[in-house]
């Protein structure tokens, strides 16, 4: 087939910002800070050449970036589908931009739709549909100022969250909060830096997992589940996966040894997790691949923390990307892991 691969790539220096359209600078820039975490979730180069390599064992691939350029660039493609990875740029809907686009071309595509990719990027509505579906989710709140929190009834310790980023941003160490004074520092911090309301959730201190899923339907498949296990953390880290743990602390250099998978866990919490992630996966209407995080409660039962339809592929196994690991544990190459999602994309739209 002919493919398109849809990305982002992240800036490979501070003048980045200048290259945005004078449009996009002028209207948005102001209200959207550039701080050290805005293209966290985007890509490098490695990974999309990677990427693009893995997909060209099978297909014809065109690179099509996610830019102001995209829509023109998709129309004009004659491509029979794409392989979607651009994070978007600005706003909660910011993963539906490439899908809405190729919705409106219709041009098929992987991944979630642009519903699913904008509710699973506003966590609190996430948990919203997770909790009236009965699937057990952290107790929350969403606030927009710090008066909100007067009529809080959640328990400390609790983390405190942007509501709408992925890939660790805006989640520190600070973010874990014991009492009022920090909840309140924190609740400020975000809100100040990122411009969009506060999630804040009573903290689980139960273990703490990452689940990939490849497929649809009945054809869903669970891959081995990854623990990550903080107690190899440095004594001054909160047991958290914050943005200085997955960007800082954890490097190619220096890897962290702290996954495990498969998971070191009884058959009768493995089938509970992985049940729980398929019925998070249906109920969201997620499509083709997703990665889902998982952390017990004090009884020990599996609660959804987050929901991930467009999760990291780090190529490079040095790298501690949870979705190719659980990929490599089951068996699949990062080329096969890759064309298998292609796969039940292409099956899906009826193209085999």
């Amino acid at each position: 087939m002919d493919v398109a691969l849809t990305f982002n790539v992240k800036p490979e220096n501070n003048t980045f910002s200048q290259s945005l359209s004078s449009h996009l600078k002028a209207s948005r820039m102001n209200s959207n800070k550039i701080s050290v975490d805005t293209f966290a979730e985007w890509d490098t180069w490695e990974t999309i050449n990677a990427v693009k390599s893995a997909l060209e064992v099978y297909h014809n691939v065109t690179l099509i970036e996610a830019d102001l350029f995209a829509f023109e660039k998709l129309r004009d493609s004659n491509v029979d589908i794409v392989f979607n990875i651009a994070e978007g740029f600005l706003e909660v809907s910011r993963e539906a931009q490439i899908p809405a686009i190729l919705d409106m071309l219709n041009i098929p595509y992987s991944g979630s739709d642009p519903l699913t990719l904008s509710i699973c990027l506003d966590k609190a509505r996430t948990k919203e549909i997770l909790s009236y579906n009965k699937i057990a989710t952290p107790k929350f709140i969403i606030t927009n100022s710090l008066d909100e929190l007067n009529y809080i009834n959640l328990k400390f310790p609790m983390m405190v969250k942007p509501n709408a980023e992925g890939s660790s941003k805006g989640i520190f160490t600070s973010s874990f909060v014991r009492d009022e004074e920090e909840l309140k520092k924190e609740v400020s911090r975000i809100y100040n830096e990122y411009n969009q309301s506060v999630l804040v959730e009573e903290f689980l201190s139960g273990r703490e997992f990452t689940v990939a899923l490849i497929g649809n339907g009945s054809d869903v498949e669970v891959l081995p589940i990854v623990e990550i296990n903080y107690k190899e953390f440095p004594e001054d880290f909160i047991p958290i996966y914050s943005y200085e743990a997955k960007w800082i602390l954890d490097t190619k250099e220096n890897p962290l040894d702290i996954y495990s998978c498969p998971a070191k866990i009884s058959k009768s919490l493995e089938e509970k997790i992985k049940s729980i992630c398929l019925k998070t996966f249906k109920v969201l209407n997620c499509r083709d691949w997703s990665r889902i995080d998982v952390r017990l409660d004090s009884k020990g039962e599996p609660n959804i923390i987050e929901v991930n339809p467009l999760p990291g592929i780090l190529p490079d196994p040095n790298d501690n990307s949870c979705f190719p690991k659980a990929a490599r544990t089951a068996g699949y190459t990062y080329e096969q892991m890759l064309n298998k999602v292609l796969y039940h994309a292409a099956k899906r739209n009826g193209l085999v």
